[in-house]
């Protein structure tokens, strides 16, 4: 029995990634899974690879800034697995340009897949979450919503939103047994982080204490203990692992 047998998680951008590393870590502690991203083989790939853990894992394939792929997505994760538990909004994207040159649709798309899919799916899952008095929402900002960066504006004020979202709904949920929280990653090794450009990484490495990107496998713990029993007393948190990109 894991920590988290007889729960269901629900994880966006699920398929690679970070969110690939918190499906693995949420299905050994014993959570059935629902992985929710737009790349349909991977997330197919991902839900098969999650079963042979021993629980169930459904690939629901939606555009996660999409109000009716979602709704999608979510009816038919609760009608295979049932109500929704622990919701992990890690869906992103993350692209760079200067202010001077970002085009609106930059903008847009952005602030529609880093902050408007998180209220998309957390209004998704509440009713269910305040009728059963237990629920974890975990969102996933970045250190750079608190510290900002260059030719990354869109981004920052994104994250930056994502933050202030997750204390505001902890407020409003908390005394209905739900907690809602947010991961603050600093620069960790994905395949979003490898296609920014090389000269931008490279500059972002060297301001880190650590010297170094993290790893997928750094991150998903943190995840686990606040989707946990463990977790009950971080309301409106923000946990940076970050390797001393922003120390708060």
């Amino acid at each position: 029995m894991g920590k988290l047998s007889g729960k269901v998680a629900l994880v966006t951008g699920g398929a690679s990634g970070i969110g690939r590393a918190i499906v693995g870590a949420l299905a050994a502690e014993g959570a059935d899974i629902g992985i929710v991203d737009r790349n349909a083989a991977d997330a197919r790939t991902a839900a098969e690879e999650t079963a042979r853990l021993g629980v169930r894992a459904l690939a629901a394939p939606a555009d996660v800034g999409d109000e009716v792929e979602m709704a999608g997505a979510f009816g038919a994760v609760t009608a295979a697995l049932g109500d929704v538990d622990i919701l992990c909004n890690n869906a992103g994207i993350d692209t760079i340009s200067f202010l001077d040159d970002m085009p609106i649709a930059l903008w847009d798309e952005m602030m529609r897949v880093n902050l408007r899919s998180v209220f998309l799916g957390t209004r998704l899952v509440l009713p269910a979450m305040r009728r059963k008095k237990w629920g974890r929402i975990i969102n996933t900002a970045s250190q750079l919503g608190h510290k900002g960066a260059p030719q990354m504006v869109h981004y920052c004020a994104a994250k930056a939103g994502v933050i202030g979202f997750t204390r505001a709904l902890a407020y409003e949920v908390a005394r209905d047994g739900i907690t809602v929280n947010a991961i603050c990653p600093g620069p960790i090794d994905t395949p979003l982080a490898q296609a920014i450009p090389q000269a931008w990484r490279d500059a972002k490495r060297a301001e880190l204490a650590i010297g170094r990107f993290g790893n997928v496998e750094e991150v998903a713990p943190t995840v686990v203990l606040l989707a946990s029993d463990a977790g009950s007393y971080y309301v409106g948190a923000t946990l940076n692992m970050n390797g001393g990109d922003y120390m708060i």
